[in-house]
C-alpha cells in the first residue's frame, strides 16, 4: 500500500474513531457533555469547509488521485468543467476494466487454490489466494479460503486476520464468521466474559510492527506508555480503529462469532446451534482438565495412581494378561471426572488403541480365552471413562480405527464381547452430541448388519439394540444417510424381512418394522423400496408367516401392514401380481376381530383396488361392500376415510357395486351422513360415490324427501382445498337431476346452474 493511502486510510479510521466518540456524547444524558460535544461538533464542520476549499484541486475516488486539467494562469476561475468531468470518466473507465481483467484473473487463482485445497496441499493453496489478492484487494472468498488453509495448518492468528478482512469486504459474511469461531474454539477463546471485555477496552495498542512483517505487538495497560503503531493493527489482542468501524469484531470470540451466523441468517439456526454446542463441550472440557491437573499436582492419591497405571500400561510388547489385569485395575479407578480427565490428558487412548498386543486380541477376537479377556476389559474400561464424560466420548469415536471396529465388535461371536460392546454405544447414544458421533464416524451399514443380529435374542438386549437404532433414526443426520445409502441398506432391510418370526424376538422385530414404515413414509424412500422385487417378496413372505398364527405375530402384522401402507402410495407397485397378493391378504384380514389390523387392512386395500379390475373383482367376490358399509356405519377417524375410498373405486368399476350400495343403504343414508365431515377427501369421495349410484334405477327418487340438492349444491360452490369436492359434487348433482326431473325444478328454484357453471373449469381443468 502506497505512503499516501496508508496515511488517508489512517486519517480516516482516526475521523471515524472521533466521530463515534462525539456522537455518543451527544447522546449522553449530561448536559455539559453533549453541549461539548455539540461545539466540537461545529468546530470540526468549520475546519472540514476549509479543508474542502484548500484541497478543491484534489479529488481521491477509490484511493486514485485525479487531479482536474490545468486551468489559464491568467484566469483560474474559467476551468473547463467539461475537460475535467471527462478526465474523471475516462479514469473511472480505465479503472473498471482494469477491475475486470483482475477479476477474471483472482478467479482463475482461487479456481487453482481450491484444487490445491482439495489435495491437502494447503501451502499451495495459500500461495494461489495469495496471488489473486494481490489482483483483487477486497475479494472476499479469497480471505475466507486463504482463512481456512490457515486452520488446516493450524495457523489460527493468520486465519483470525484474513476472517477480519474479508469482514471489512461485507460485514454479513457467514463463512468469515464460521472460520473465525473454529479459529476461536481451537485457540480455547470461548467467549468474552464481562471482565476481559472491559480489559480489552481500556487497553491501548502499544508500538509493534505492521503484521506484515510478522513481528508482535503487545497490549498497554492504562499506567503504561502507549504509542501509535502507525499501521492498521489487525490483531485480536488489540483495540484499533478497524475494529471500531467493523463492530468491535476483536471483541468477538468463538461463541460470538457462531451467535452472529444466527442473526445474519436465521435459517442457519440448527447448525449454529451444533457449533454452539461444540464450544460448550470443549470450553467444559477445558475446564476439566484444569481441575484435575490441580488434583494431580496436589498429589491426590487416585489421580497419581491413574497416571502410574497409564505408564505402566504404555510398556510394549507384553503378555496379554499382563494388559488385561493392568485395564481392570485402571477401569477401577474411572470413578469420578478426575481420573477420566487425567486418562485422557495423560494420551490414555493411544496408550490402548495403539498398542499392537491390544490391537491383535481385538482383530482375533472368538479364537483365543485369553484374547477375548482383553477386548472384554478395554471395552468395559472405555465405558468407564466415557461415563458422563464428553470429550473422552469424542476422542474415542474419533480414533482412526473406530468406524469399523465397534461395529465389527457389536458382531462378535463371543456373547461377552457382543454385550460390552452394545453396553458402550447405548451409552454414547444417551445423548444428542454421542448420536451426532456415532452417525458421523461409525460405519452406519456395519453397524446396521450388527444390530439386526439381536434380533435372534431373546431377551431384552433384542430391544436394546432395537431402542439404540430408534434413538439413531430421530436425527435428521441419520435420516439423510438412510435416504442416500438406500441400495447399500435394502439388502440389510430385506434380511429382516425373511426372518422367521417363530425364532425372532417380536417386540424387537416390531420395533424394527415400525423404523421401515417410518422411513418408508419419504417418496424417495418408497420408490426405491417399491421398486424392489426381491423387498416386496419378503414382505408377502412376511404375511404368510404372521397368517400362520394370527394371534401370536399380531404385532408383527400390524407393523408390516403399515409398511405395506407406504409402499402402495407409490405407483406403479412391484407388479400387478404383487398387489393381487397383496389384496388378497388384505380381503382375508378383513375378517379379524382386530380393529388395528382390520384398519390397516383396509388402507391397504384402499391403495391397491385402482391399480386393477381383477383386484376389484376379486374384493366384490369377498363381500368388500358390504363390510365397508359396516365400517362407515361403525364410525371412527381412519376406517371411514378408507372405506368409502375402497366403495368409490368398486362402484366407479362396476355396476354391481353400486346396486349392493343401494340394497345395504337404501336411501344412501349412511354416505350423505359423510357430506357433513371436515375431511374434504372423505367428502370427495363419499360425492363420487353417491353420484355413481344415482345410475341405479329407482335411487334418486328414494332421496326426494331429503334435503340432498342443498348440500350437494353447497358442496359444488364451496372454496375446498380438494377441487374434487366441487367436481364430483357437480357430477352428483347433473346425475341426480338427469334420473329424477323433479330435482332439476328444484335445482332452478335454488338457482343451481349457476353454481353448476362454475364448477365446469373444475371438469376443464381435471
Amino acid at each position: 500500500m502506497a505512503d499516501y493511502q496508508e496515511e488517508d486510510l489512517q486519517k480516516f479510521l482516526k475521523n471515524v474513531d472521533e466521530i463515534t466518540g462525539l456522537i455518543q456524547e451527544m447522546n449522553s444524558d449530561d448536559p455539559v457533555v453533549r453541549e461539548k460535544a455539540v461545539l466540537e461538533t461545529e468546530k470540526r464542520l468549520q475546519f472540514a469547509e476549509g479543508d474542502q476549499e484548500e484541497d478543491e484541486c484534489r479529488t481521491t475516488v477509490n484511493k486514485t488521485t485525479i487531479s482536474p486539467p490545468s486551468a489559464p494562469a491568467k484566469d483560474t476561475d474559467e476551468i473547463n468543467t467539461e475537460a475535467f468531468l471527462a478526465s474523471l470518466e475516462k479514469d473511472a473507465k480505465e479503472r473498471a476494466r482494469r477491475r475486470r481483467e483482475n477479476k477474471v484473473l483472482a478467479d482463475a487463482l482461487k479456481e487453482k487454490g481450491n484444487e490445491a485445497f482439495v489435495r491437502g496441499d494447503y501451502e499451495t493453496a495459500i500461495l494461489c489466494y495469495s496471488e489473486g489478492l494481490e489482483k483483487l484487494k477486497d475479494m472476499k472468498v479469497l480471505y475466507t479460503n486463504r482463512a481456512q488453509a490457515y486452520i488446516k495448518l493450524g495457523d489460527y492468528q493468520k486465519a483470525l486476520v484474513d476472517c477480519d478482512w474479508a469482514l471489512k469486504c461485507d460485514e454479513k459474511c457467514t463463512k468469515a464468521y464460521f472460520h473465525m469461531g473454529k479459529a476461536h474454539l481451537a485457540l480455547k477463546n470461548y467467549s468474552v466474559n464481562r471482565r476481559s471485555l472491559n480489559k480489552i477496552s481500556n487497553a491501548r495498542c502499544v508500538p509493534h510492527a505492521c503484521l506484515r512483517r510478522g513481528e508482535q505487538g503487545r497490549l498497554g495497560g492504562d499506567n503504561e506508555e502507549a504509542k501509535p503503531c502507525g499501521t492498521p493493527c489487525l490483531s485480536y489482542n488489540h483495540r484499533s480503529p478497524l475494529a471500531t468501524l467493523h463492530g468491535r469484531v476483536s471483541f468477538f470470540q468463538s461463541r460470538e462469532c457462531y451467535q452472529k451466523i444466527s442473526e445474519i441468517n436465521p435459517q442457519l439456526r440448527t447448525q449454529v446451534k451444533d457449533y454452539l454446542n461444540q464450544v460448550d463441550l470443549r470450553e467444559k472440557a477445558d475446564l476439566q482438565e484444569k481441575e484435575a491437573q490441580e488434583s494431580l499436582d496436589s498429589g491426590k492419591n487416585s489421580a497419581v495412581t491413574t497416571k502410574y497405571l497409564l505408564e505402566a500400561l504404555s510398556k510394549p510388547d507384553q503378555i496379554p494378561l499382563f494388559y488385561a489385569g493392568g485395564i481392570e485395575i485402571l477401569t477401577e479407578m474411572m470413578k469420578d471426572c478426575t481420573e477420566r480427565t487425567l486418562f485422557r490428558t495423560n494420551n490414555g487412548f493411544s496408550i490402548i488403541s495403539e498398542n499392537e498386543v491390544i490391537r491383535r486380541c481385538f482383530s482375533t477376537a472368538g479364537k483365543d480365552a485369553v484374547e477375548e479377556t482383553v477386548c472384554f476389559s478395554v471395552l468395559r474400561l472405555w465405558q468407564a471413562v466415557c461415563s458422563e464424560n464428553e470429550e473422552n466420548q469424542r476422542l474415542l469415536v474419533l480414533r482412526p480405527d473406530m468406524g469399523k471396529l465397534l461395529p465389527s465388535l457389536l458382531a462378535s461371536p463371543v456373547l461377552a464381547i457382543q454385550q460390552q460392546s452394545l453396553a458402550l454405544l447405548l451409552q454414547l447414544a444417551q445423548t444428542e452430541n454421542g448420536r451426532n458421533l456415532i452417525i458421523g464416524h461409525l460405519d452406519l451399514i456395519r453397524l446396521l448388519e450388527a444390530l439386526v443380529l439381536f434380533l435372534d435374542f431373546s431377551d431384552k438386549k433384542a430391544n436394546s439394540a432395537m431402542g439404540l437404532l430408534t434413538d439413531l433414526a430421530l436425527q435428521e443426520r441419520f435420516q439423510v444417510w438412510f435416504q442416500t445409502s438406500l441400495p447399500d441398506v435394502l439388502p440389510v432391510l430385506t434380511g429382516v424381512l425373511k426372518r422367521d418370526p417363530k425364532v425372532t424376538n417380536i417386540s424387537a422385530l416390531c420395533q424394527c418394522l415400525a423404523i421401515m414404515g417410518n422411513f418408508s413414509a419419504e417418496a424417495a424412500t418408497q420408490r426405491q423400496m417399491s421398486a424392489s422385487e426381491d423387498f416386496g417378496a419378503a414382505c408377502l413372505g412376511l404375511m404368510d408367516k404372521c397368517e400362520e398364527d394370527a394371534d401370536l405375530f399380531r404385532d408383527v402384522m400390524y407393523a408390516l401392514l403399515g409398511l405395506v401402507m407406504s409402499l402402495c402410495l407409490q405407483s406403479p407397485f412391484v407388479s400387478e401380481v404383487w398387489a393381487m397378493e397383496v389384496s388378497k391378504k388384505c380381503l382375508s384380514l378383513l375378517n379379524s376381530q382386530d380393529g388395528g389390523i382390520l384398519t390397516r387392512a383396509a388402507g391397504v386395500l384402499s391403495r391397491t383396488l385402482s391399480s386393477s379390475l381383477k383386484i376389484v373383482e376379486e374384493a366384490l367376490r369377498a363381500g368388500v361392500v358390504k363390510k365397508m358399509i359396516k365400517f362407515l356405519k361403525a364410525g371412527g377417524q381412519t376406517a371411514p376415510r378408507y372405506a368409502v375410498r375402497i366403495l368409490a373405486t368398486c362402484t366407479n368399476s362396476y355396476h354391481e357395486a353400486r346396486e349392493e350400495v343401494i340394497r345395504l343403504d337404501k336411501k344412501l343414508g349412511v354416505l350423505m351422513q359423510l357430506l357433513d365431515s371436515e375431511d374434504e377427501i372423505l367428502v370427495g369421495n363419499a360425492t363420487l360415490c353417491l353420484g355413481n349410484c344415482m345410475e341405479v334405477p329407482h335411487a334418486a327418487s328414494s332421496l326426494l324427501s331429503t334435503d340432498i340438492v342443498p348440500v350437494l349444491l353447497k358442496l359444488a360452490g364451496s372454496d375446498t382445498q380438494q377441487t374434487a369436492v366441487q367436481l364430483n359434487a357437480g357430477i352428483a348433482l347433473g346425475k341426480l337431476c338427469t334420473a329424477e326431473p323433479r330435482f332439476a325444478a328444484l335445482l332452478r328454484e335454488l338457482h343451481g346452474m349457476e353454481i353448476l357453471n362454475s364448477t365446469m373449469k373444475y371438469v376443464k381443468s381435471s
